[in-house]
């Protein structure tokens, strides 16, 4: 009798996985609150479209893809920008609109005989002791052998997961992104910059953007401190200030979300559960891009899952998949955690001077969803940039402690059991934690 698989959430990674075991022969049902056709924020994406060949997937029709700009960098002060000379982008990333991407995985899911089961509200996970044993739901609980998680970064499984599970239930202060994004119609005029960012512009304890299409503007706000919809909307005509193409009328957008912004999941799996994508906080710390990552983890999940010929889907034989993951591709999302934590004690006078002096190039902020840490060795950096740092030693004394991190954190991830024991794990991650505090 083929294994019950329930993928709690219609998370990107968790529909690939689900894809990828209905193929190996598991009976595989997703469970999602929403309608099949409220799936997706109604916005755009940008992903490595590498990742869809890592994970099997198909490339989508070529009209489903569209070109990536070159991002522009403005200081808080909003005069100073450093832009590319060339193009940054290698060719592999690209945008897609969400709704588009789950066109493209459900479609490959429902091929491999996954069912979908929308509309199903999940209120938190069944246990039998420390043993996850299916899914709470509005409509009843449903048992299976093995529970993925893929709910997001609020996930009401993992959040309400017993102590004895090991897993990090909620997040911390500034480990959450509160994301404001809006699609208005594009206004007359010309545009210097195609995509351009802004950091810590206004007032705003995060990031903005502006991104000038043929048919539309694109504007983003999002900062590390908990934003609401009405005060997003009162800084909208600051930037349509600063871009005279960001028009007034609302095409799609207007909303809030929030991101996960922080280091990987610690400890991801237990017995009878594994979390995938946002629930497990796979994104990528400074920019909050998650579906590459998703893609992959999806595939290194499917991996463990078939090669567990215990069939006991326990934390013990799911590790594999904490593993290479971790080692793989976590790890240096964690260090732009530490990167991020960094910024997040910044100034916005320090980072004008860090923009003016030079301290920071285009190279140096252009952080992408390719697997691998922080673009610039720090310690290098430290050395390169020493002359104009030494004028604010407040900022010189932050670089150090993020260089010092930087070797305790590689320390510490050469420590991760290669082999499942409760108790050297827990150790692990406590470890592990500590280093973002």
């Amino acid at each position: 009798m083929a294994k019950k698989i329930i993928v709690a959430g219609g998370g990107h990674g968790g529909i690939v996985c689900a894809a990828k075991l209905a193929e190996a022969g598991f009976d595989v049902t997703v469970y999602e609150k929403n309608s099949r056709e409220n799936m997706g924020y109604d916005w755009t994406d940008i992903f490595n479209k590498k990742s869809l060949d890592e994970a099997g997937l198909p490339m989508p029709d070529e009209s489903k893809m569209h070109p990536v700009y070159n991002a522009a960098f403005t200081a808080p002060n909003e005069q100073t920008v450093l832009r590319a000379l060339e193009q940054q982008n290698s060719g592999t990333d690209i945008k897609m609109e969400r709704r588009d991407i789950y066109d493209l995985i459900i479609g490959e899911a429902e091929k491999a005989g996954v069912k979908f089961a929308y509309n199903t509200e999940i209120l938190g996970p069944v246990m039998a002791g420390d043993r996850v044993i299916g899914i709470k739901t509005a409509d009843g609980d449903i048992l299976g052998d093995l529970v993925i998680d893929a709910c997001g970064c609020e996930s009401p499984v993992r959040k309400q997961l017993p102590e004895c599970c090991g897993i990090q239930a909620d997040m911390e202060e500034l480990e959450k992104f509160y994301v404001y994004r809006a699609f208005f119609n594009r206004a007359k005029g010309v545009a210097l910059d195609k995509y351009k960012i802004y950091m810590l512009p206004n007032g705003i304890f995060g990031i903005a953007w502006v991104a000038d299409e043929d048919e539309y503007s694109d504007l983003l706000i999002g900062q590390f401190s908990p934003l609401t919809l009405e005060e997003a909307k009162a800084k909208v005509e600051h930037f349509r200030e600063e871009n005279p193409i960001l028009g007034t009328e609302l095409y799609r957008g207007g909303y809030m979300t929030t991101i996960p912004v922080r280091q990987t999941l610690a400890v991801m799996v237990a017995d009878g559960y594994a979390a995938i994508g946002d629930s497990a906080f796979m994104t990528v710390p400074i920019i909050g891009s998650g579906i590459a990552n998703s893609f992959r983890a999806a595939k290194i999940l499917a991996e463990t899952v078939i090669a567990d010929k215990t069939e006991t889907y326990s934390a013990e034989t799911l590790w594999d998949y904490e593993y290479n993951y971790q080692t793989k591709i976590g790890f240096g999302l964690s260090s732009l955690a530490l990167v991020k934590l960094m910024l997040g004690k910044i100034k916005p006078e320090q980072l004008d001077y860090m923009f003016e002096s030079k301290i920071l190039t285009i190279d140096m902020l252009a952080v992408s969803d390719e697997p691998g840490g922080l673009p610039i060795d720090i310690n290098a950096e430290l050395l390169n940039k020493g002359k104009a740092m030494i004028k604010d030693k407040k900022l010189t004394a932050q670089f150090l402690g993020l260089a010092k991190s930087m070797a305790m954190l590689a320390a510490v991830n050469k420590a991760l059991p290669k082999y499942y024991s409760r108790r050297a794990v827990q150790a692990w991650a406590k470890r592990y934690n500590a280093l973002f505090k």
